[in-house]
C-alpha cells in the first residue's frame, strides 16, 4: 500500500493533527515492558494480570494523540474487569481474523506463522507475498476497496476480530465507521520509523495479538544480527562513493531527507549521501536545477522513484541525462522487482528485512566485499 502514498509523503510532514493528547495511567502494576530498542513509535507493557497494554506513540507523522489498547487473554477474560474509557480497543487474544491495510504488514504475519488469520486486504493487487497470493487466488483474502475508503459492507460482513489500521492524518472517516460496528482498529505506524532496524522492530507490535512474542524476539535478533554484522562490514570499505537519488514529479524532485530510513541506509553503507546534512525525516522537495548543482558528479543514483529502464528516464525527462550516474550507467532502482501483479517487493518486504536491502547497498558501492552476494531489491537500469 506504500507505493499509493509515494508522494503523498512528501508532505505528511506538513500535516499537523488537532488531538488533544492522551495520558493513561493502567490500573494494575506494570511487572515487565517488552525490549524495544530501536522503534520510537510503539511500547508493550506485561502487566500482572495478564493483560498487555500496548501504546502506540506515532500512528502518523506529527500525531499528537497516543493509542492505547488493551490485550486480554480469552482463558482471563471472564475475571476482568476494565475500564473501557482508558483504552482505544480492549481486544480478545489470540486474535483469529484480522485485516490489515499495508503490504509492510504482510511479511511479519508470514514470520509469524499467522498468515492464514488474514482474511481480507484493500488493493489486493499491491501484494507480492507468494503465500498471500494463493490465499487471494483462493478467496482466503477478500478484496476490500482502497485504504482510503475501505468497503465498508465488505468489512462488517467479514466481520475481523480486528482491523491493524493505516492512516497518514487523522481523518479516516472509514475506520470510525468500522469502529462504530463494535470492530476494533489498531493503528500501526511502522512507516513512520526513521532507521531501518526501528521499522524491522515493529514484528514485536503484532506478536502479542497472536501470543508470538518469543517468536517475534527471534526474528528479529537474526535481523538485526545481520543487519549489524553487513554495517560493520561495509565501515572497513577504503572509499565512501558519492550517491544522489529520488526523482522529479510534476517538475519537482523529491529525494530523502538526511534523517529519512532510505538516506540512514546510505549512512550505515558508508556511503557520501550527498543530502545526508539535512534536517528532514522525509521527503526534500528541490528544483531539478538545484538538484543538478549538488549531484551532477554523484558516482551513483539509487531509487529513481519507480523508473525502469534508461530510455524510460529519458523520455520522462531530458534534464537526467545531464548527471554522471545517468552517463556513466550507475543507476540503480527497486522498479525492476515485482510481485506476480506489478506489486514492488521493496516496499513490502524491505522494512521487515533491512539486512537485505543494506546489503544490496553495500554489493552496489563497494564492489569485492560481497562479492558473490545476488541483490534482492536494487538492481541495475534496463
Amino acid at each position: 500500500m506504500l507505493e499509493r502514498f509515494f508522494f503523498i509523503s512528501c508532505f505528511i510532514l506538513l500535516c499537523g493533527c488537532k488531538q488533544e493528547k492522551k495520558e493513561i495511567f493502567p490500573n494494575q502494576t506494570t511487572v515487565n515492558r517488552t525490549y524495544i530498542q530501536y522503534a520510537n513509535g510503539f511500547e508493550i507493557q506485561n502487566q500482572s494480570n495478564g493483560i498487555t497494554i500496548i501504546k502506540v506513540l506515532q500512528p502518523w507523522a506529527n500525531a499528537e494523540t497516543i493509542y492505547t489498547y488493551a490485550l486480554v487473554p480469552k482463558e482471563i477474560q471472564a475475571t476482568i474487569t476494565l475500564n473501557k474509557s482508558d483504552y482505544d480497543a480492549i481486544i480478545s487474544t489470540p486474535v483469529e481474523n484480522i485485516v490489515v491495510t499495508s503490504t509492510t504488514h504482510i511479511p511479519a504475519l508470514e514470520e509469524l506463522e499467522v498468515l492464514n488469520s488474514l482474511i481480507g486486504f484493500p488493493d489486493t493487487k499491491y501484494i507480492s507475498s507468494k503465500a498471500a497470493r494463493n490465499r487471494i487466488n483462493s478467496g482466503a483474502i477478500v478484496e476490500l476497496g482502497i485504504n482510503e475508503s475501505l468497503n465498508t459492507e465488505a468489512v462488517l460482513a467479514l466481520q475481523p476480530d480486528l482491523i491493524f489500521g493505516f492512516a497518514i492524518n487523522d481523518g479516516t472517516s472509514t475506520y470510525e465507521t468500522i469502529q462504530r460496528a463494535h470492530i476494533p482498529v489498531v493503528y500501526n505506524g511502522d512507516w513512520v520509523e526513521e532507521t531501518p532496524l526501528g521499522k524491522a522492530e515493529w514484528i514485536k507490535f503484532f506478536a502479542p495479538f497472536f501470543n508470538k512474542t518469543k517468536e517475534a524476539d527471534a526474528a528479529f535478533n537474526k535481523i538485526e544480527k545481520s543487519y549489524l554484522e553487513a554495517k560493520e562490514l561495509a565501515s572497513k570499505a577504503e572509499n565512501k562513493p558519492t550517491v544522489l537519488s529520488g526523482a522529479m514529479f510534476n517538475d519537482v524532485w523529491y529525494l530523502p531527507g538526511g534523517k529519512s530510513w532510505a538516506a540512514n541506509f546510505l549512512k550505515d553503507a558508508n556511503a557520501d549521501y550527498l543530502w545526508s546534512s539535512t534536517d528532514e525525516n522525509g521527503s526534500l522537495s528541490l528544483s531539478w536545477e538545484s538538484v543538478l548543482d549538488v549531484g551532477q558528479h554523484a558516482e551513483y543514483w539509487i531509487g529513481p522513484a519507480q523508473l525502469a529502464t534508461y530510455q524510460e528516464m529519458e523520455a520522462s525527462s531530458q534534464h537526467y541525462t545531464q548527471f554522471d550516474a545517468f552517463k556513466n550507467r550507475k543507476v540503480f532502482s527497486t522498479a525492476n522487482t515485482k510481485g506476480e501483479t506489478g506489486g514492488t517487493l521493496y516496499y513490502e518486504l524491505g522494512p521487515q528485512r533491512p539486512d537485505l536491502v543494506l546489503k544490496d547497498l553495500i554489493h552496489i558501492l563497494h564492489p569485492g566485499l560481497l562479492p558473490n552476494y545476488e541483490p534482492y531489491f536494487f538492481k541495475p537500469l534496463l
